[in-house]
């Protein structure tokens, strides 16, 4: 079967970049007052910058589609260089709209492009990953020579304000506490705006450095876990999902069930164990050891896991020293399907690669526990 080449990554991320202190001015504040969670979620996050497609008034700047399309673009020299693309894989946690689907959206954008093989993979932050992976086989099977893949989000809009104005004023009147419960709270310290993308193909560059993808795997434990992260939907008072057509017009309204939530507790209890146990297996099986990662490139939502995910690693037999360890969360925050895209970007043009130098990427799913790696080569 063919070898596997990531020969070029863009990323894109739009706007001028939004520091803690001036977040509540572009995602305002919820019935006129401050976040209580803001800071406590802030300090923990470790985030101190990240980027909005939307402008202070709460006006998009860019739709997710959009910001897909020109990270896509970014990865060609020439409009000729699109139209060469025979697949485009893309993955999301939010797109713009329900139907049609988010990669023909983007294909609709990329007018350069011919009439070619598209595919949506929906989820959270495997979603990319999952595209990455048919993107992969497709060239690995001989079926396609040049394919991109893509990873984006939009979630600024989604955490304004007045998102949730319905369900504060219905509290209000149920004179009950009129801030917003934790878990959708929570997220809106957590999460930001970008795009990545890579070009797939079965030669590596004539010049330059390429990636080649030894391996990709992917693994679900939703038969063990009860839903963590969800949107869409509601919880009851057993844990099970109410879907949002179950549910009245008035009742998506004053519950923000078309916001996203995430079960903290549940997070806290499963993200990093469950994930990172079963990486150490998968290394031990395939028999890499820790000499054999020349950079661990892990998406976390926050580096108040950084330590917990080493301590599964140290106890699993596979502790890759923090000096191995490539992220930017601080800089460019949690862009949900589109983090590990940028964080490789970051570290492929970075100019600190060698040929011979191994990858590990690790990208964890909480919303109901979900989780790809990725080994690649530099040649």
């Amino acid at each position: 079967m063919a070898d596997v080449y990531i020969n070029r990554i863009s990323s894109f991320l739009p706007n001028n970049p939004v520091p803690n202190s001036d977040m509540e001015d572009y995602l305002g504040f919820i019935n006129g007052g401050k976040s209580k969670s803001k800071n406590i979620v802030l300090r923990n996050n470790g985030i101190e910058q990240r980027y909005y497609a939307m402008d202070k008034n709460g006006i998009a700047t860019h739709s997710n589609a959009e910001l897909a399309a020109i990270a896509i673009r970014k990865l060609f020299d020439t409009p000729d260089e699109i139209g060469e693309i025979e697949l485009l894989a893309c993955g999301t946690t939010n797109p713009d709209i329900l139907l049609p689907s988010h990669a023909v959206m983007i294909h609709g954008l990329l007018k350069e492009a011919s009439s070619i093989e598209v595919i949506s993979n929906s989820g959270a932050c495997c979603s990319a990953m999952q595209s990455f992976k048919h993107a992969y086989l497709s060239v690995k099977a001989d079926d396609k020579k040049k394919v991109v893949c893509c990873g984006s989000e939009r979630f600024s809009t989604l955490m304004r304000a007045n998102s949730f104005k319905e369900e504060v004023e219905h509290l209000k009147r149920m004179e009950q506490n009129t801030y917003i419960a934790f878990e959708k709270d929570f997220l809106r310290w957590m999460l930001s705006d970008g795009a990545g993308a890579f070009l797939i193909e079965n030669k590596k560059n004539e010049v330059g450095l390429s990636l080649r993808v030894e391996w990709i795997e992917i693994c679900s434990f939703a038969n063990e876990l009860e839903t963590c992260m969800y949107m869409g939907a509601d919880k009851d008072s057993d844990g099970n999902i109410v879907a949002y057509q179950d549910m009245s017009m008035q009742e998506i309204v004053q519950k923000s069930v078309l916001s996203l939530k995430q079960d903290v507790k549940l997070l806290s209890e499963n993200i990093i164990n469950k994930g990172f146990e079963f990486l150490c297996n998968l290394l031990h099986s395939k028999g890499i050891k820790v000499d054999d990662i020349d950079y661990f490139l892990p998406h976390i939502s926050s580096y108040f896991f950084k330590p917990k995910v080493y301590d599964i690693l140290e106890k699993n037999g596979m502790p890759i020293p923090y000096e191995r360890w490539f992220m930017n969360l601080k800089t460019k925050g949690n862009v949900g399907a589109g983090s590990i895209y940028l964080m490789l970007e970051e570290l492929f043009n970075g100019g600190k690669l060698k040929k011979g130098d191994k990858i590990l990427l690790a990208v964890p799913e909480s919303a109901r526990f979900s989780y790809a790696f990725s080994y690649l080569t530099v040649c």
